[in-house]
């Protein structure tokens, strides 16, 4: 089965951390060109703000940059996020997404989604 499922979203205090983390199926995890982590917050678009890329490369968005680590398990399938010196403005829901085999790495190409797990950030 095809599929994606977050875990490890909760609430905390301006300065706290969360780790999140992405079961994925064998399938994608072996063949998607890139995989992220995209957050969606109330009345707000969905944004990219790490991205694992299947040549090693990593890219973060800059509001994210030094306070948040994307990287990746192969043996356990898993994709991560961890979260430091949360921010109240780092509030959202937070998914995990993987392309396909090919393409660029964008939002709109991300393939498969996963369900979501929320973060809470208070002050």
């Amino acid at each position: 089965q095809v599929q994606l499922v977050e875990s490890g979203g909760g609430s905390v205090q301006a300065g706290g951390s969360l780790r999140l983390s992405c079961a994925a199926s064998g399938y994608i995890f072996s063949t998607a060109y890139c995989m992220g982590w995209v957050r969606q917050a109330p009345g707000k678009e969905r944004e990219g703000i790490a991205t694992f890329y299947n040549d090693g490369r990593i890219s973060y968005r800059d509001s994210v940059k030094g306070r948040f680590t994307i990287s990746k398990d192969n043996a356990k399938n898993t994709l991560y996020l961890q979260m430091n010196s949360l921010k109240p403005e780092d509030t959202a829901m937070y998914y995990c997404a993987a392309t396909g085999s090919g393409g660029v790495c964008t939002l709109q190409n991300f393939l498969y989604w996963g369900q979501g797990t929320q973060v809470t950030v208070s002050s």
